[in-house]
């Protein structure tokens, strides 16, 4: 089953169809759905297929060269070209008379082992890219090695390429079209649970209950997302025990760089070097408050929701799931489910604010979000907005989420124009964004100011999804 992707697809189309020399580079995190893409894309074309390996230049140039001459000659062979050059010169040639698409997959693997090769590339592009009609697709899980070793300043390849695409995972409105069999509030959780990442969502059975799907995937030592996040750590990064600590410290509430490296027992700076490969693999993200520069107020989260929760519920608890106590697991983490949504349902509700933007219907035209916390001076405590938004100095939004199962009353609208007022703004719009609904009290005050906006969790569903139900 293939899902979304419309825009990557479009735009690969194009290119296809463009007759001329094309180069594509696409990266993004393992299990994003990099190869799915390109699979999907290459299936009805002329194409040649070739997957590096952790292994050395030999047998990769080997691996190459079978793929190059079954498409070429429609049989195995044992034959192999002499060099990298050999084998995509002979491509590239191959590429004069007709439309080719070559694909290298897991780029990194096979540029590490083999120094030339970006070199060797370069110089075949410069020397067939008016000629050749070849459309040549690079594609790595490596970001850091993609964006410092393709895509920089100072890479062989640079300002070679015509397009790139970073795959990212799918927001929450494309992750519920792997999802349609469930409740509307299933959907929310279990993108709170494993988050936009295809290979996760696919490992989900949309006609079970969340506690099945719970029991099934986190809880069962059998199951792929249960060593998940060490597989990927242990593929990632060299010291995987410490890049755990750090994770853990976050997920358990220490936000700040000096709790995180009291925690782990690591000096800061030793930390900081850690925590920004974490960042680079998309994994941790650094808020500063909304506005400000400082980052003497930044904090840690995970921004993997699939990572949050694993190191949440899943780590703490492994002798008890390897016994077989899921039952047990299972209880501590509905007590605490409600609580953990909170976090998901603000970034429900940002995708909500961003799409309203998109589609011209939202009052306050802002160019970021984020979330904001400081000192209250007046009440001389601290103080939080779950999202706010700026459109120039004078005007912003403000907005509190609640995913309760209960009425949100007038104070959530209070206390959110009380810390509004900590700002200097002239004009603001109001957002409350409620999981169920709003007490009378809360709706008639919203009437009553005309710059609020209560927005319950079925109305952001019906936002996201009308167009695919």
């Amino acid at each position: 089953m293939f899902i979304g992707r419309d825009r990557e697809l479009k735009t690969l189309d194009k290119l296809y169809h463009s007759d001329k020399f094309e180069f594509v580079v696409i990266y993004g995190r393992r299990r994003v759905g990099k190869t799915a893409l390109i699979n999907h894309f290459i299936d009805d074309k002329q194409s040649i297929y070739f997957m590096g390996v952790e292994s050395n230049e030999k047998q990769n140039l080997e691996n190459l060269s079978k793929s190059i001459l079954e498409y070429s000659n429609g049989i195995e062979t044992d034959t192999y070209f002499a060099s990298y050059q050999a084998a995509l010169e002979y491509v590239f040639k191959l590429a004069e008379k007709e439309r080719v698409i070559l694909t290298i997959d897991e780029y990194p693997y096979v540029a590490r082992e083999s120094k030339s090769l970006a070199s060797t590339l370069q110089l075949l592009i410069d020397k067939y890219k008016d000629t050749s009609k070849l459309m040549l697709i690079l594609c790595g899980s490596s970001m850091s090695y993609m964006e410092d070793h393709v895509l920089a300043y100072k890479a062989p390849l640079y300002g070679r390429r015509t397009a790139q695409m970073k795959i990212m995972p799918f927001d929450f409105e494309e992750s519920c079209r792997y999802l349609k069999n469930m409740s509307d509030e299933e959907k929310a959780i279990i993108y709170g649970i494993v988050g936009g990442t295809p290979q996760y969502l696919l490992q989900i059975n949309d006609k079970l209950s969340v506690e099945e799907n719970i029991r099934n995937t986190f809880l069962n030592p059998m199951s792929f997302l249960y060593e998940e996040p060490m597989n990927l750590l242990k593929q990632e990064v060299r010291e995987p025990a410490i890049y755990t600590a750090i994770i853990t410290a976050i997920a358990t509430g220490h936000s700040r760089m000096s709790e995180i490296s009291t925690k782990v027992g690591e000096d800061t700076n030793v930390c900081s070097g850690y925590l920004k490969n974490l960042i680079n693999l998309g994994i941790i993200k650094k808020e500063t408050p909304y506005g400000e520069k400082t980052s003497k107020k930044s904090i840690y989260s995970i921004e993997d929701n699939m990572f949050c929760f694993w190191y949440r519920f899943v780590l703490d608890n492994n002798s008890i799931i390897v016994r077989g106590a899921a039952d047990l697991v299972y209880k501590k983490i509905e007590a605490q489910l409600s609580d953990y949504m909170g976090r998901v349902f603000e970034d429900i509700s940002a995708q909500y604010l961003w799409k309203q933007l998109l589609t011209g219907n939202s009052p306050v035209e802002f160019t970021s979000l984020g979330r904001w916390w400081g000192n209250d001076p007046k009440k001389k405590c601290q103080a939080e907005i779950d999202i706010m938004g700026e459109q120039d100095s004078n005007t912003a939004l403000f907005a509190e989420c609640k995913w309760r199962n209960e009425n949100v009353d007038l104070d959530v609208l209070e206390t959110l124009i009380d810390r509004s007022r900590l700002f200097h703004y002239t004009k603001m719009h109001y957002f409350v964004f409620s999981k169920t609904g709003f007490t009378k009290r809360c709706m008639e005050k919203a009437v009553e100011m005309g710059n609020v906006s209560l927005v319950k969790y079925e109305d952001i569903i019906d936002a996201m999804t009308h167009h695919y139900r």
